[in-house]
């Protein structure tokens, strides 16, 4: 099977051989042909399949074959990192072709957002607040949108987006075609799609599985050892790319200067964040001048960054399909990944869901020569405080040293003893 199949205009079969897209996945040989018939589409998969192309090249052949500056086609992506994700996906494989596509989201400058849409951009790619922004205050014309894709619907519904989804809807074409791609269907979503679409096609692959190129592994640990863990893991695993996710901001900020202390180059992504620091932060992590990002779930879904050959769950993830997409940054592309998940005896029925899921449990590690004992405070009395009051010190773990900043090349983890904790 080749791209060739499609009958795409040959300035973009160009642009795909040179972005190194050799063989359609699964997603993009079912997604491409009836979205370039024109028909509505929900497509459903897995992270890291290919989806992104999958509804940028009907787009890209779409254009090529109409009008051209004025804005013809709108991407809704939930978060800023995979609105520039599916720009890059689009630059690749429409580069030649003159197509010319902008971001529009928030916590950057409008400036070069307002010059795009009076331009008249091809393609926009929108975070739904600032999208509603501009169109409330008439800079977005969207009157001529041929095309609208909502990406990642699942993970809009998650952030409480739908209702702003549907009034971008209530500005758009009636006569459009619609195509929805979602790692799950969820009641919600099938009502949006219900209200937005027209005898839509369906198709899934892979629907709510992991990539079967990612191997799984749970850590359990008490809590105040996960720390020295992922540290003690750090050295004794063999890579140059590892992403941390954690469940909170502050945690992920906290464990990112935890990790630099012991001499990692190391970057973190989160909410509190500038978009320029998450730019910066995804562009050093891409080009291996952090080997480690220490990351909350923003970065679960659209983040793709090759050669990521760790993920670590710091914290279990709330959910089944957060796991799924967390997961989904390494093993992308048939290459292979391992997955880290620290667990606590909090996280018993979590660690449940997610083996139901799998259809099978999930191997249980220790690291050989690694203390899990869980270091209580001393009762013993060791101070005054100058009103005669007795006060007990704690017995903490001690502070790890700083080492010199450089690369690990050191053994991967060994196969080591199964826990029994269910």
């Amino acid at each position: 099977m080749s791209f060739n199949q499609f009958n795409l205009d040959s300035r973009i079969v160009s642009g795909i051989n040179r972005a190194g897209y050799v063989t359609p996945t699964p997603i993009q040989l079912a997604a491409v042909p009836p979205a370039l018939a024109g028909h509505d589409l929900i497509g459903t998969a897995q992270t890291g399949t290919g989806k992104t192309a999958a509804f940028v090249l009907p787009i890209l052949h779409h254009i090529l074959t109409g009008p051209r500056q004025q804005t013809r086609a709108l991407i809704v992506t939930p978060t800023r990192e995979l609105a520039e994700q599916v720009h890059h996906v689009i630059g690749q494989l429409s580069a030649g072709t003159g197509i010319r596509s902008a971001t529009v989201y928030g916590g950057v400058g409008a400036g070069p957002q307002l010059r795009a849409m009076r331009e008249g951009v091809e393609i926009l790619v929108a975070c739904p607040g600032r999208l509603l922004d501009h169109i409330g205050q008439g800079h977005a014309r969207l009157g001529r949108i041929q095309i609208v894709v909502l990406d990642e619907a699942d993970r809009m519904l998650d952030m409480g987006f739908l209702p702003d989804v549907r009034r971008i809807l209530g500005h758009l074409p009636v006569q459009r075609q619609t195509l929805l791609f979602s790692a799950t269907c969820p009641p919600e979503i099938e009502r949006l799609a219900a209200g937005a679409m027209a005898n839509p096609k369906r198709i899934a692959v892979g629907l709510s599985c992991p990539a079967h190129t990612v191997s799984h592994a749970l850590f359990p640990v008490p809590l105040p050892r996960k720390t020295p863990l992922l540290l003690a893991l750090l050295e004794e695993t063999d890579t140059e790319s590892v992403l941390v996710f954690t469940r909170t901001k502050h945690r992920a900020q906290r464990l990112a200067q935890q990790v630099a202390r012991a001499g990692y180059r190391v970057t973190s992504l989160h909410s509190d964040r500038t978009q320029s620091q998450r730019q910066a932060a995804l562009t050093g992590f891409r080009r291996g001048d952090y080997q480690i990002m220490v990351a909350t779930d923003i970065a679960a879904r659209g983040l793709d960054v090759e050669g990521i050959s760790h993920v670590v769950n710091y914290d279990m993830p709330n959910t089944v399909d957060d796991y799924i997409h967390r997961i989904g940054r390494t093993g992308r592309a048939e290459r292979t990944g391992d997955a880290y998940t620290f667990v606590t005896p909090d996280d018993a029925s979590a660690v449940r869901a997610v083996e139901r899921m799998m259809g099978q449990p999930l191997p249980r590690r220790a690291l050989p020569g690694f203390d899990y004992a869980e270091l209580l405070p001393s009762k013993k009395p060791v101070a005054r405080t100058a009103h005669g009051v007795s006060a007990r010190a704690s017995t903490l773990p001690t502070q790890l040293s700083a080492r010199p900043a450089g690369r690990r090349n050191v053994r991967r983890v060994r196969p080591a003893v199964r826990f029994a904790v269910r």
